[in-house]
C-alpha cells in the first residue's frame, strides 16, 4: 500500500474514520474527528458529515495513541552512529568488534554502544583499548547508560583521570558523557526522522528524560519541524533553580503548537543493575560485606532527596525518581511519606516486601520498562538471586494499588510500546519460558499503562489514536511486538498514515 503524505503541525480539519473497532467493543463505529477532539462516536453509518474527507477503516481497531513513559531521545538518536557492542560476550569481543571499527570510522572519537558486562568472565581493561588505539580517543558506552569504558587517548582527549581498567561509573561517568553529547548533536533531520519512527509504532507521546535544558531545546525541534511527538520534558537538580526563577511549573505549555509541556524534576538516587551500582539491601556477590560500596551507590543522600522533593513541590514542580534496588526504593518511598506528597518512581526494579503497600497507600506511581526483565532475567538472577520474585514486580505495584506506567528507557530498550506491552504480558521472549509469570500484567491493563490510563475512544478526549490491523487484546504476545500500526494521529491529524487516500 502506497503511503500517503501526512501533514504538517496546525489546526487540523475535521475528519471522519468510518467503520471502525474500537476496543471491547463489538459493533463497528463511525469516529467524527474535529478542533483535534474526538467530537462523536456513533454507530457505524450515523454520523453524516457532508464534504468532510472519510477514512474506512474497514473494521480496523481504533485505540488511544501510546505513550512511551521513560525515553532519553538524543541517545535513541545516536545510537544509530555508534558501533554495535550488543553481541559482545566478553570484554575481548567489544574489543574485537571496535577494532574491526576503527577502519571505517572517520569520527574524532569513535563511540560504541550497548555492551553489558555483568555476566561477563573477563573484566574491561584499559590495556586491551589502548593495544588497538594507542593515540586514537575510543569510549564504549554501556548498554544500560551507567558507566563508559574508555582508553587513555579518549582520557587525555575530555581531560580525565581515568582509572587502571579505564572505566567510569554514576557520577564521573555522566559527566563524561554529557560532555561528549554536547560536542556531537544531532540535526533537526535526524530527530524529526526519529519521531516519526515512533509515530510509525503508534506513539503519540514521550517523556523525555534527557540531561539538557529540555523548556528551550525541545520547543526550538517543535519549529523546526520535529512535530510527530507531544514531548514532556524534564529538568534535573541542576537547572531545577533556574526553572524555579523562570516560573516553570509542571504542565506549562512551552510551544505554540501546545506539543511540548513541561515535565518533572528528575532525581537520580542510585546506578543499575548490569553496572552492579543500584543501591540494595545485600551485597553483590563475591563482595566484602563489610565494604559498603557493596552494595551499590547511593548518588543522593536521603536528607538532599527530601530537601530537593520539598522545594520543587513548593514551586509546583512535580517530581520523577530513578530508584533500582531495594535500598534505594525504600529510601524514595520514606521521602514520599515524610513529605505526605506523591509522585513517580521511576524503574521500581527490585522492591523490599513491605514497601510494596507503601506504593499503593501513598498514590505512587511506578514507571517501568518491561523490556528490561526480558534484557536482565539471568543478570537479575546472579546479582539479585534469591530476591528476583519481587524484581521487575510489576503485578505487585499493580496489586498494591500502585498507578503503573510503560515505557522503554530509549536506548536501553526500543522506543516502541508494542515491545513493552508484549514482555508485560509474557514476561518472555526468544521462545523462552516465562520468568516469574505471576508478575504478567493482563494486555488490557498493559495497554492502558501505555495510553495513561485511556483504554477506549470516546467523545471529547483528544484526538491522539491509533489505528491497528489486529485486536491487541487477542493477539498472541510474540504478535504483540510486531503487531502492525496502520495509522497515527495526534490532535487530530495524521503523524503517520498507511491507510492511502481519504475517500
Amino acid at each position: 500500500m502506497t503511503t500517503a503524505p501526512v501533514s504538517r503541525a496546525g489546526a487540523p480539519g475535521p475528519l471522519v474514520l468510518r467503520d471502525a473497532r474500537l476496543l471491547g467493543v463489538a459493533e463497528p463505529r463511525d469516529v467524527l474527528l474535529s478542533g483535534g477532539l474526538v467530537s462523536r462516536v456513533g454507530p457505524a453509518g450515523s454520523i453524516e458529515a457532508a464534504g468532510v474527507p472519510e477514512f474506512r477503516l474497514d473494521g480496523r481497531y481504533l485505540a488511544p495513541g501510546l505513550w512511551d513513559a521513560h525515553v532519553h531521545f538524543t541517545q535513541w538518536v545516536v545510537r544509530r552512529e555508534r558501533v554495535d557492542l550488543a553481541p559482545a560476550g566478553s570484554a575481548a569481543q567489544a574489543v574485537a568488534i571496535m577494532r574491526a571499527a576503527l577502519p571505517v570510522s572517520d569520527a574524532d572519537v569513535v563511540v560504541g554502544y550497548g555492551f553489558r558486562d555483568a555476566l561477563w568472565t573477563d573484566a574491561p581493561t584499559r590495556a586491551a583499548l589502548d593495544a588497538i588505539a594507542p593515540d586514537r580517543p575510543i569510549m564504549l558506552i554501556s548498554g544500560d547508560l551507567h558507566c563508559g569504558w574508555l582508553n587513555s587517548a579518549a582520557g587525555r582527549h575530555y581531560g580525565l583521570d581515568l582509572p587502571e581498567d579505564g572505566v567510569l561509573r554514576e557520577t564521573e561517568w555522566i559527566g563524561a558523557l554529557g560532555v561528549h553529547d554536547r560536542g556531537t548533536q544531532p540535526n533537526h533531520e535526524a530527530y524529526a526522522a526519529a519521531a516519526r519512527a515512533a509515530a510509525s509504532r503508534g506513539v503519540v507521546g514521550i517523556v523525555e528524560f534527557e540531561n539538557q535544558d529540555n523548556a528551550t531545546i525541545w520547543p526550538d525541534r517543535v519549529a523546526a519541524g520535529v512535530d510527530s511527538l507531544r514531548v514532556e520534558g524534564s529538568v534535573w537538580p541542576d537547572r531545577l533553580d533556574e526553572a524555579i526563577t523562570r516560573g516553570r511549573r509542571t504542565g506549562d505549555v512551552l510551544d505554540e503548537e501546545g506539543l511540548v509541556t513541561f515535565g518533572r524534576l528528575k532525581i537520580v538516587v542510585d546506578g543499575s543493575l548490569n553496572t552492579r551500582t543500584a543501591h540494595c539491601w545485600a551485597p553483590y556477590p563475591g563482595l566484602d560485606p563489610a565494604d559498603p560500596d557493596s552494595y551499590g551507590v547511593q548518588s543522593v543522600t536521603p536528607e538532599r532527596l527530601v530537601e530537593l522533593l520539598r522545594t520543587a513541590h513548593a514551586n509546583g514542580i512535580l517530581p520523577a525518581v530513578h530508584a533500582i534496588g531495594d535500598q534505594a526504593n525504600t529510601a524514595v518511598v520514606d521521602a514520599f511519606e515524610a513529605l505526605g506528597i506523591a509522585g513517580v518512581v521511576e524503574h521500581a526494579q527490585l522492591v523490599a516486601e513491605d514497601d510494596f503497600a507503601r506504593f499503593g497507600s501513598l498514590g505512587l506511581t511506578a514507571s517501568v520498562q518491561p523490556e528490561h526483565a526480558m534484557d536482565d532475567r539471568d543478570v537479575a538472577d546472579r546479582h539479585w538471586h534469591g530476591r528476583t520474585d519481587r524484581a521487575f514486580a510489576f503485578r505487585s505495584l499493580h496489586d498494591a494499588g500502585a498507578t503503573v506506567h510503560l515505557g522503554s528507557d530509549a536506548p536501553v530498550a526500543p522506543l516502541d510500546p508494542w515491545i513493552a506491552i508484549s514482555a508485560a504480558v509474557s514476561r518472555s521472549r526468544d521462545d523462552r519460558d516465562a520468568w516469574h509469570p505471576e508478575q504478567n500484567l493482563p494486555v488490557d491493563l498493559a495497554l492502558s499503562a501505555s495510553t495513561r490510563g485511556r483504554f477506549t475512544v470516546a467523545a471529547e478526549e483528544v484526538a491522539d489514536l491509533v489505528v491497528l490491523d489486529a485486536d491487541p487484546l487477542t493477539s498472541p504476545p510474540d504478535a504483540l511486538r510486531e503487531l502492525h500500526v496502520a495509522a497515527t494521529l495526534l490532535g487530530g491529524r495524521f503523524t503517520w498514515n498507511d491507510l492511502g487516500d481519504p475517500r
